[in-house]
């Protein structure tokens, strides 16, 4: 059942010095492919780090946290077409990277591998790092691997807190 999975899944800061099998990297990309985007414009492309000299670079860009170079790989969501404003006044490409990115975290859960949302980047140092094209930004990083760590307790609203029906 998704919700299960959805309800396991926990931001993973720490990682087993454990490879992830080739098999199930290319089935967070798939997921990810299919994910859903504004007009089907899948304005996206993502970039697997794995090169261990890269790994280590990415502690300094991501303000010192530590755990994002352990992770055996992590993936940067990048996205393109900046100026393709949906009617509701979002720009889609940045919504259809996150829903691109959620669609890998899921997947990730499913497989028994950990990730982490991290947006504390400095972008400019992570577009050197992977050579970004300069009409491409990057909405994200997940870091993935194997969890070594047992998931927390979270304090989460209620659903009251959160929802309201036909009105504010």
């Amino acid at each position: 059942m998704i919700l299960e999975c959805i309800k396991n899944r926990f931001s993973v800061r720490k990682f087993q010095d454990r490879p992830i099998e080739q098999e199930k990297i290319d089935n967070l990309l798939e997921a990810a492919r299919i994910a859903p985007s504004a007009s089907n414009k899948q304005t996206w492309h993502f970039v697997v780090i794995k090169d261990p000299e890269k790994r280590k670079q990415l502690t300094r860009i991501c303000k010192g946290q530590k755990f994002v170079a352990e992770a055996p790989i992590t993936i940067a969501i990048c996205i393109t077409n900046l100026d393709y404003v949906m009617t509701c006044g979002q720009i889609a490409p940045i919504i259809d990277g996150a829903i691109a990115g959620e669609h890998i975290v899921l997947q990730a859960a499913e497989m028994g591998l950990g990730t982490c949302w991290i947006g504390a980047f400095y972008h400019d140092k992570m577009a050197k790092l992977i050579n970004l094209p300069k009409d491409y930004q990057i909405v994200g990083l997940l870091p993935v691997g194997y969890p070594a760590m047992e998931k927390g307790s979270r304090n989460l609203k209620t659903i009251e807190e959160i929802v309201s029906y036909d009105s504010f």
